[in-house]
């Protein structure tokens, strides 16, 4: 059984792999400079951590699948993910990295915008993939933190060293929306996929039994995990998952207004409403007209 290791401090991380803490908060890590080498080991993460690994050593598992996790690859967790770790045998970790834990921000710019960074929740099929030069960029900001933490500590260093962190991750967003455009393909495949299980949804009784269609839903469906999902129809719609949902719903609800005798509150009923005030107020937020409104226009 593979060792389990909670996760909570940098230090940990940096003993773990026989690394120097210059910071309790923070650290860049250059795994080529590792002089210990854990093989097989289960991660429990209480900091954020980014790597860009350089080269094929090893397999990281994120829930059930193995991270599309190649030369030139960033993945990126956050406190509360648990991952899986198979570094065969002989073989040196080569990756450049920075950890940092949530109290680090606390109080800045970057504390109030971090769950502003989506690709923090990804799953392990969507890593993101670097070009050479954005690389370049990518380890350029990590060598900024890192000579800002060997300078002695003063009252700038908190907020410089969050300002290039959150430099970096503000590259990192910029990088895969490059990448959501050059998938561009297979990301209209999810979205007619999308489209159809929408009109399944509504077309079947699973509103009745489930009531209104969840983000999650469509995403697992699509293997995706909720975040990238949402961004990647973002990215192609220009609006966000939820509100590609609420468009359709109610597209369904006027056709069902304009074309049968039934009550709203029957309508609101199977569209998956539990009451048919929140199914009127939804309605005119996005027509401007209640339901009986619309109705009567119609007539």
């Amino acid at each position: 059984m593979k060792e389990v290791i909670k996760l909570d401090t940098v230090d940990q991380y940096n003993r773990l792999f026989g690394l120097e803490t210059l910071h309790p908060l923070v650290s860049v890590v250059n795994l080529s400079e590792a002089t210990r080498f854990p093989t097989h080991f289960t991660m429990n993460y209480g900091v954020y951590a980014l790597f860009l690994k350089n080269v094929k050593c090893g397999d990281i598992r994120y829930g059930r699948q193995i991270y599309d996790y190649q030369e030139g690859t960033v993945t990126s967790f956050a406190p509360g993910q648990v991952v899986e770790v198979d570094m065969p045998q002989g073989v040196r970790p080569n990756a450049h990295g920075l950890l940092f834990h949530p109290d680090l921000i606390k109080g800045t710019s970057l504390g109030q915008d971090i769950k502003h960074y989506s690709f923090f929740s990804y799953a392990s099929a969507e890593a993101l993939h670097l070009s050479e030069e954005e690389k370049s960029i990518f380890t350029d900001c990590l060598e900024k933190i890192r000579m800002e933490l060997q300078h002695p500590i003063d009252k700038h260093s908190k907020r410089l060293i969050s300002r290039n962190i959150e430099l970096l991750l503000d590259y990192c967003m910029r990088f895969y929306e490059r990448q959501f455009i050059t998938r561009s393909e297979s990301n209209k495949s999810v979205l007619v996929k999308f489209e159809a299980l929408l009109d399944d949804y509504f077309q079947s009784d699973k509103p009745q039994t489930d009531g209104l269609p969840s983000v999650k839903y469509f995403a697992d469906k699509v293997f995706l995990s909720p975040n990238y999902f949402g961004d990647l129809i973002k990215k192609e719609t220009g609006k966000s998952a939820q509100e590609y949902i609420q468009t359709r719903m109610i597209d369904i609800a006027k056709e069902m207004i304009a074309g049968t005798e039934k009550t709203v509150s029957q309508i609101a009923y199977e569209l998956g409403f539990q009451y048919s005030q929140h199914f009127n107020r939804i309605f005119k937020k996005n027509t401007g007209y209640t339901p009986g409104e619309y109705r009567k226009q119609q007539i």
